[in-house]
């Protein structure tokens, strides 16, 4: 597991890229909402609905090159990077004074556009940490050194981050997190199957090229390569598995500093959290107790010279995108090309650009805000917000399962749950981050130096509750439970999904369902384990706890049954949270679009609003994936894939049957009394 930034803002952010709108007119738009030229009418709604809305799109549009997968949500993501193109580059031939956002943009971009000072530089800028590598133990000067990587965004072993405490959730505190893994899963080192074998076989030699692309002689790159691997499977076989991790009260374990140095006695956690900025820190989260435990053993038991070829490795493939090509490449070949399937890489602006913008998140989202997100778009998405808690309310207090005192603290929950629109009202200051035009690496190290900074500062004082997960740029939304927060940015209210004259029908099964999905995320199995003020309190009754298990174990049930690549089926209890949270999305979305019919509404394009809303919500997802993509996505991706997402969820909403016609023969059809509803 390569723990980058990303990776741990979905520790706690549950999810989802979604769609825009705005209610109340018909389409007039160049490209329609509901495009019916997508659709494959051959194929009967009741045996494929994924690809009867979508058969004829998939037909013509195979997988680029350049992705793993393709649909509308990464459409909407190159238009948008397209958007911050010119704006960057704008930055870039601005010339700004030395310290404003648009020298620091503009730098940024052409030091990593630089490719011949790059080339040029070769492995020169690694080589005073391989030299310190070259010396290291495992005492304080490890821990130090750890540090600094930590810093400059380089993740060997574990990362540390900052979060709200679950148990008191006023209050920031830090926590431990596994790591150290350069597969994508603990399973991938573990797993007996042939598949996996040959994975780990071809990540081996992956190990080998990364050393000897570091300057080591081949022949020690090979040794070197074989007790790395070794390593990393000595560490999978203590680390937590990704379905137990879903469960946050198994990764709540609070510890003092002494009960922590107990715990994994054989590092430097005192000259650690010195070099953070951390030195009079008393109580630290660590979230897999066994992983640590396991760590500080293969501190002792494991050579120090394997421990120095790991993080030699590790610092290559950490910081692979700012060096040579050859380097890209080879992380690029392994990663994308044979993981997932991904046929050439993307070219360097994307790249580059990609990089600027995690490094100079809010700074390039202040612009991409002035000039792209439409003023009305927040408060529209903020109206139509309400609507959809008012018709979560409704459902709550008119649930048949669920006791008058756990309807009372549902209802707290949601009346408390807090919605960010488009941007923060406030803004991080870049001015002390120093850019230059001369160094792309030192560059992407002092982002990452003045990002951990700036997130240590924070622990142990109280939450700033203006503060943002995700930026403005980002292209997705998100449910954050310790902050009982749903956030979406401004990205994603655009075109191709943000229809400013599209219909009801479209805009509730679209935006509409989204905006559900991260409401129930609140309430889904992780989710409901926090309370109002985002605690990790049980506020249910037993019973009513029992009857929540029992109704999404149906769900369980029917995800595990679903088929992908014919042998394949969907982990049910992996995705089960991004289940409910569909099963609710559709339910809630549908209940307030059914509030605004008049009963006169005539037909689009053959089809009435009720059968509009459905294929609305298939159409978001429709998708080209390549089969290596998809088989990594149902072993690592807590949401199910697309297909499933439109063909178990609408098959669990009694409406659809009617809208369609679908009767008990077709091949997707589920009985009334087998479908899900929880919310």
């Amino acid at each position: 597991m390569n723990l980058n930034k990303t990776t741990l803002l979905a520790i706690f952010c549950s999810g989802v890229l979604i769609t825009g709108c705005q209610s109340g007119k018909q389409e007039t738009a160049a490209v329609k909402a509901i495009d019916t030229t997508n659709m494959d009418r051959v194929i009967k709604p009741g045996d494929d609905f994924f690809r009867y809305a979508n058969g004829n799109w998939i037909k013509n549009h195979p997988v680029p090159d350049q992705y793993a997968d393709y649909g509308a949500f990464v459409q909407l993501a190159e238009e948008n990077r397209e958007q911050l193109k010119s704006l960057v580059q704008e930055a870039a031939g601005a010339n700004g004074a030395k310290g404003t956002v648009t020298q620091q943009i503009g730098d940024f971009y052409k030091s990593g556009m630089d490719s011949l000072a790059i080339e040029k530089s070769g492995i020169e800028p690694l080589k005073a940490d391989f030299e310190k590598i070259s010396k290291l133990g495992n005492g304080a000067e490890l821990a130090a050194y750890y540090a600094d990587l930590h810093k400059r965004g380089t993740y060997p072993v574990f990362a540390a981050f900052q979060m709200p405490d679950a148990r008191q959730s006023e209050m920031v505190v830090l926590n431990l997190y596994q790591g150290g893994l350069g597969l994508p899963e603990v399973e991938y080192y573990l797993d007996p199957s042939v598949q996996m074998a040959e994975i780990r076989n071809e990540y081996q030699k992956f190990i080998r090229t990364m050393l000897t692309l570091s300057g080591m002689e081949q022949t020690a790159a090979e040794k070197a390569a074989s007790d790395v691997m070794s390593l990393e499977t000595s560490l999978a076989k203590v680390s937590m598995g990704i379905e137990e991790r879903r469960d946050p009260i198994a990764t709540y374990n609070m510890k003092s500093i002494d009960e922590l140095k107990k715990l994994a006695p054989n590092f430097d956690w005192s000259a650690y959290f010195s070099a953070m900025g951390l030195a009079k820190l008393d109580k630290v989260n660590v979230m897999m107790p066994n992983f640590f435990a396991g760590f500080s053993k293969l501190l002792t038991e494991v050579p120090a010279a394997t421990w120095q070829n790991y993080f030699r490795f590790t610092l290559m493939i950490h910081n692979s995108s700012y060096l040579t090509d050859a380097i890209q490449k080879a992380d690029f070949d392994f990663y994308n090309s044979y993981l997932s399937g991904q046929k050439e890489m993307k070219p360097r602006w994307k790249r580059v650009l990609s990089t600027v913008s995690g490094g100079l998140g809010e700074a390039i989202g202040k612009l991409y805000v002035e000039k792209y997100f439409p003023a009305d778009a927040k408060a529209r998405m903020v109206e139509l917000t309400n609507n959809l808690k008012k018709s979560l309310a409704a459902s709550i207090q008119n649930l048949t399962w669920m006791s008058e005192e756990t309807k009372k603290a549902a209802l707290t929950k949601l009346e408390a749950m807090r919605v960010k629109v488009g941007y923060p009202d406030k803004w991080i200051d870049y001015s002390k981050l120093d850019i230059a035009a001369n160094s792309y690496i030192e560059n992407a190290w002092n982002a990452s130096r003045f990002s951990t900074e700036l997130e240590m500062s924070k622990v142990g004082k109280p939450v700033d509750k203006e503060e943002w997960v995700m930026t403005p740029q980002t292209v997705n939304a998100g449910y954050v439970p310790p902050m009982n927060e749903i956030i979406f940015p401004a990205a994603i209210l655009q075109p191709p999904f943000f229809y400013k004259d599209a219909d009801d029908a479209v805009n509730y099964g679209a935006i509409g369902v989204v905006i559900g999905h991260e409401m129930t995320h609140g309430f889904d199995d992780q989710g409901r384990k926090y309370d109002a003020k985002g605690n990790l309190v049980d506020w249910w009754t037993p019973a009513d706890a029992d009857k929540f298990v029992e109704k999404t174990q149906i769900l369980v049930n029917q995800f595990n049954e679903y088929p992908i690549l014919d042998s394949l089926r969907v982990n049910g209890k992996l995705t089960l949270g991004e289940n409910i949270a569909d099963n609710g999305g559709l339910n809630l979305s549908l209940r307030a679009f059914k509030a605004t019919l008049k009963g006169d509404e005539k037909e689009i394009d053959g089809f009435t609003p009720m059968q509009r809303f459905f294929l609305s919500y298939a159409q978001v997802w429709r998708e080209s994936i390549r089969d290596k993509k998809l088989m990594r996505d149902i072993k690592e991706d807590e949401h199910s894939p697309a297909e499933a997402r439109v063909n178990r969820a609408l098959f669990n909403i009694n409406e659809f049957y009617d809208a369609f016609d679908i009767k008990s023969d077709a091949k997707l059809y589920i009985q009334p009394e087998q479908r899900a509803s929880i919310w």
